[in-house]
């Protein structure tokens, strides 16, 4: 079966995708100074190899991703989508797992730096509506910072059935809201658990939320209305990693 191809930019997305097994990469295009630096980051083996690999100069390869106003940095790469994970099966004999969930966020940027954030931490995936994930995003990629290899990203059709059939697989949802009884610190978070997160704009839906078991905040200064989604997110993560170390 065929995929999709798509490009992205940017040295890290580009960097990564090479150097994950189970990516195709279809074609590289690099400045000359990309490709040294590329030799340089990797001296024990060339990630370049069965790679079809075009020398351009940096105007040429501003073609790619002057549209998306981004900076390529002498890097783009034409992928194909990894293999998508099913979610039943990755949860299938594992506990103390830890989700993190969007309903009806759909900034790329935001996305992209969420993802970073919970590669970093060791999140065990992202649950997001497949109509809503910008999966051929270069912004995404490029925020992402070549963490999009390392994170199981789960794409469903439907949230809300999501929740409920893993409520009824022993999962905490914990959703995030500003008007949250507790704050998340004073969780323990223990067992298998959903990081509920809505949209920076309306929040999550009404009906979604009815899937939240418990709400909580993050305390903040009175005077700041809020946080950004990814930053917040992280804050998350980075307290939740801690606990398990210590633990």
């Amino acid at each position: 079966m065929n995929k999709t191809s798509f490009f992205i930019v940017g040295q890290h997305a580009v960097i990564e995708a090479l150097k994950n097994p189970n990516r195709k990469v279809l074609r590289v295009f690099l400045t000359e100074e990309a490709k040294k630096n590329i030799h340089r980051k990797n001296p024990n083996k060339n990630i370049l190899d069965d790679v079809k690999v075009y020398f351009k100069s940096k105007k040429e390869l501003d073609n790619y991703s002057s549209k998306d106003q981004l900076m390529h940095n002498g890097y783009v790469a034409e992928i194909e989508h990894l293999d998508q994970p099913d979610l039943n099966q990755f949860i299938k004999d594992k506990n103390n797992l830890t989700f993190v969930c969007l309903d009806e966020v759909t900034d790329p940027r935001n996305i992209g730096s969420l993802i970073r954030s919970a590669a970093s931490f060791k999140i065990d995936g992202l649950i997001i509506k497949d109509r809503h994930f910008p999966k051929d995003s270069k912004l995404m990629y490029k925020s992402a910072s070549g963490c999009m290899e390392y994170l199981n990203i789960f794409q469903v059709s439907n949230i809300n059935s999501t929740l409920k059939n893993l409520r009824e697989k022993n999962f905490w949802v914990y959703g995030f809201d500003s008007t949250g009884e507790k704050d998340f610190t004073s969780i323990k978070w223990e067992g298998n658990n959903i990081l509920l997160f809505g949209s920076e704009g309306f929040g999550m839906r009404k009906h979604t939320s009815k899937y939240a078991d418990f709400f909580v905040k993050i305390n903040i200064n009175n005077n700041i209305e809020s946080l950004n989604i990814s930053n917040s997110a992280a804050i998350v993560f980075h307290h939740l990693s801690f606990i398990k170390k210590k633990s």
